[in-house]
């Protein structure tokens, strides 16, 4: 074996089944030679000697499957694969294939430098070389700026580039011949001598019209990946025959690499003589039981050293759309579990296109966004791979075995990428009263399927909606030609793409830019971007751009014209003055000791409605047979005293001392045991404090936040990191070669808005915008015709954060606009979520924010901050902002 499968295997941690998947590689390369048209029956005959479940390659090339079940991480396998090809055989040519845009957008994001997930991280040859990441979107980009002969190249590309343009007889953009190159880039790419091919959930790709393509590309080998390694056919499905490895579900779950799939029903539950209404009444009852007791353990569990917080879902599968909008109107209703859930569920309708669907679902995973149960019709495919699914409560008619593949495997993720050892976190629940029996049964028959993940395969022409990425760069960077080419801009805008400056003199604008932010990280050199009017301001910075600039040589030792350097520099002070607003970096650190404490209040108990546990749940594990007893466990101890339930509870939190609040937290949990006691009987509130303890301290904790007091403001002490900070670029996904919507008009489909990207805009900062609401691009509305300037910020362009549940969010507003005499931030919320504990938490701390910028810009001849918080009930467009801010101005 090659010393390199051990240095790989090590550098980027892979786990047993993905290092025996890389051994098997090492050994693949030592029996067939990787090189263009191989004799493949003498290629077959080779690797059937080893590996006899190959019979076939089913494909006009070497191609190997490695079946690993989800979960296990296909993604980091396919890094280790490149950099064993690069680093052992010199291969420097490999296309990436996903099978759908949600998996599209994920390789791509995976595979690039510097990203949370990067997949060649601690590589050091790819450290000081990155490999050339071609895509979909930008592979016409390359062509024209040519490419690098000695670098490794990384394409990817999703199937439908080869496939679906193919249609009607129409040849795909990527066959089409560039002058640049001499021929199309699919023969650019086929002409490769070391051409690798990897195929993400290979079972995509056995029928489509792209099977062709594919063999048309002619790669020294290809590599298949796929948790499911067979086709559907009629007959039944048939399995590949060129699986070299293979590691299954229930072995992934045996080694803790996934969660353990459970059916859940109640303890001597029988479905006969109830109604299917009651039924299903019932499932969802008892599913957000299980979801609430996961969110406590989760709770729990992230106050332990080194643990994010992790929101959990519950996933309900209705039985068509009509369906899903009647649960829709019951979960989110005052009358479910008394409105906890009211503005936390999202329906996904399935008419929607897939990828669509699939990245809607995928913000849920945010532990700050408010969802927590999702309502879906069809079973899920592959690419929502969130971590923090639970709870699936299936309520449309299906086989067992359907019924369970289909559910599990969207839901075995680890969120903490390992298991817990706690039963609740290690487990995922599958809601089945009346179809329990009949699955434990199923799961028991020998060579039963019923742990295998399928996957639906779409037909070929399953109709997809192309979708790209754009960035919505400030329009300052386009004036100044410094827009980023490496993502597509978005060209709606006159702006866009037009400097103001010629080719020679680019070099130094971007000095001078580069200059003036350097400066304002120094406010006591540059305290306003105003100052640089002043001659002296211009002097100085005349200086420093002096010290950078090197003149590009021409033939010989001719040297370029210099152009005139204060000249510019005023011109480029004048774009700053129109295209930028001032955001001081205000940094607030206290001074000397500093006291703090929680006042004595009188606790809401409207929100604390629970019932006593009525009957057990029981949890049957599909792989071992296990049960889990779940919603009255025997406990190994009762506390002494009622109101220890809620104190142990509440002294768990990070910011409640013991020593300091004993009295006050006692009191709390009279208050709570009053207020139990009062619908409850004595046996009954012990099992609801049992029960559900965790869960009351957290609402109780909650409360405590509003009466926090802290003495020492004035102690504070105020830094300005820097006088004024560039704008930050917002990126979109949006629907290709569409426009944007006109900003003036509401949308048609108002249900869908943080889809829509919106232009038209003459004093935005920014040449396109998203909204979250109507009521959003209401305001855009007014702002841009009574605004100087105005934008809308992206997430880290204010040091902004706010206190909730003991933790330290930031907080990322909806506008800023700039009148002539002050600077807004702006707030806009839903009439009846103006006094919500989150919301008067970031009222709170942009408040302060604001005074404490007003404090540094007065000193410097600059314009107040304020900031408004607007019911949506409040705006209209024939509003102005002074009439917003006389009745909504927050001091």
């Amino acid at each position: 074996m090659s010393s390199h499968v051990d240095a790989i295997a090590g550098r980027l941690s892979l786990r047993a089944p993905q290092r025996r998947s890389l051994e098997i590689l090492d050994r693949i390369t030592q029996l067939v030679p990787l090189r263009k048209d191989t004799d493949l029956h003498a290629a077959i005959e080779a690797i059937a000697s080893e590996f006899p479940d190959v019979t076939d390659f089913e494909r006009a090339f070497p191609s190997y499957c490695f079946s690993l079940a989800t979960g296990v991480g296909k993604t980091r396998l396919m890094g280790a694969f490149i950099a064993y090809l690069r680093l052992v055989h010199g291969m420097k040519n490999f296309l990436v294939l996903a099978p759908n845009l949600t998996i599209y957008d994920k390789l791509t994001t995976d595979f690039t430098s510097n990203t949370p997930k990067y997949v060649l991280k601690g590589i050091a040859e790819f450290a000081h070389s990155p490999p050339v990441i071609i895509t979909g979107d930008n592979y016409q980009r390359h062509i024209a700026g040519g490419s690098d002969l000695f670098s490794t190249t990384i394409n990817i590309f999703n199937i439908s580039k080869i496939n679906a343009e193919v249609r009607g007889g129409r040849s795909p953009r990527i066959r089409s011949f560039r002058e640049e190159i001499g021929e199309s880039y699919f023969d650019h790419l086929a002409g490769r001598d070391d051409l690798v091919l990897i195929m993400d959930e290979s079972h995509r790709y056995r029928a489509s019209a792209g099977v062709r393509a594919i063999n048309e590309l002619r790669p020294v080998m290809g590599l298949e990946l796929t948790a499911t390694p067979f086709v559907e056919a009629r007959g039944g499905s048939k399995r590949f025959r060129n699986i070299v490895f293979d590691y299954p579900l229930a072995k992934a779950m045996a080694d803790g690499f996934v969660k353990e799939p459970a059916v859940v029903t109640r303890e001597n539950f029988s479905p006969l003589g109830k109604s299917a209404d009651t039924i299903e009444h019932i499932k969802l009852e008892d599913g957000v039981r299980l979801h609430e007791t996961v969110k406590a353990e989760l709770a729990s569990y992230a106050r332990r050293p080194g643990r994010l917080h992790v929101k959990p879902l519950m996933l309900v599968i209705a039985r068509d759309t009509s369906h899903a909008s009647d649960l829709m109107r019951r979960i989110d209703s005052h009358a479910f579990f008394d409105g906890r859930y009211a503005g936390k569920v999202i329906q996904v309708d399935s008419s929607q296109k897939e990828e669509e669907t699939v990245g809607r679902l995928l913000t849920v995973e945010q532990a700050d966004e408010p969802t927590e149960i999702v309502i879906h019709v069809n079973m899920l495919k592959e690419g929502w791979d969130v971590k923090n699914l639970y709870t699936i409560v299936p309520l449309r008619a299906a086989n067992a075995e359907t019924l369970v593949v289909q559910s599990v495997g969207r839901g075995l993720r680890l969120p903490f990428g390992e298991l817990t050892g706690i039963a609740a976190l290690d487990r995922l629940n599958i809601v089945a009263h009346d179809r329990f029996q009949e699955i434990v049964d199923e799961a028991r028959k020998p060579g039963s399927s019923i742990l295998r993940v399928q996957q639906v395969v779409l037909p070929s022409d399953f109709p997809e909606e192309k979708e790209v990425n754009i960035v919505s760069q400030p329009r300052l960077m386009a004036r100044l030609g410094m827009a980023d080419a490496h993502h597509e801009i978005v060209g709606l805008d006159a702006c866009n793409g037009c400097s103001e400056f010629q080719p020679e003199e680019r070099q130094l604008v971007k000095i001078i830019h580069d200059v003036i932010y350097e400066q304002a990280r120094r406010p006591d050199l540059l305290p306003a971007s105003a100052l640089l009017a002043r001659p002296e301001a211009q002097a100085v910075l005349l200086r420093d751009v002096e010290a950078r600039y090197r003149p590009e040589r021409m033939q010989g030792d001719e040297v370029r014209t210099r152009p005139d350097l204060p000249q510019l520099i005023a011109r480029v002070y004048k774009l700053f003055a129109a295209h930028t607003i001032d955001i001081p970096c205000v940094v607030c650190n206290p001074l000397g000791e500093r006291k703090s404490g929680i006042h004595a209040f009188v606790l809401d108990v409207s929100d604390l409605r629970h019932e006593a546990p009525s009957e057990t749940l029981w949890a049957a594990h599909l792989r071992t047979g296990k049960v889990d007893r779940i919603a009255a466990p025997p406990l190994e101890r009762h506390e002494r005293r009622l109101e220890d339930y809620v104190v142990n509870h509440l002294i768990g939190f990070d910011d409640i001392s013991y020593d300091q609040h004993a009295d006050l937290l006692y009191n709390l949990a009279q208050q709570v045991l009053s207020h139990l006691r009062s619908y409850l009987s004595a046996a009954d509130v012990q099992q609801v404090l049992e029960f559900h303890g965790a869960e009351i301290a957290r609402i109780v904790h909650t409360q405590m936040q509003l009466h926090f007091w802290r003495e020492g403001e004035a102690g504070d002490r105020v830094e300005v990191k820097s006088s004024f900070t560039p704008l930050r670029s917002s990126v979109y996904r949006a629907p290709a070669g569409k426009p944007p919507l006109d900003f003036h008009l509401s949308p048609e489909d108002k249900s869908n808005m943080a889809r829509h990207v919106f232009g038209g805009f003459s004093r935005c900062l920014f040449p396109v915008q998203k909204f979250h609401s109507d009521v959003e691009r209401m305001l855009a509305v007014i702002l841009e015709r009574e605004a100087v300037k105005w934008f809308r910020p992206a997430k880290g362009q204010f040091h902004l954060f706010y206190r909730q549940d003991g933790r330290q969010l930031e907080y990322q507003p909806d506008f800023v606009a700039e009148t002539d005499a002050v600077i807004f931030i702006m707030e806009t919320k839903a009439a009846d979520q103006m006094t919500a504990v989150d919301v008067l938490a970031k009222q709170e701390a942009a408040i302060a924010w604001c005074r404490r910028a007003t404090d540094y810009t007065a000193a410097h001849g600059g314009k107040p901050w304020r900031y408004l918080l607007i019911p949506h009930d409040a705006l209209a467009e024939n509003m102005t902002i002074a009439g917003l801010a006389r009745a909504w101005l927050c001091r």
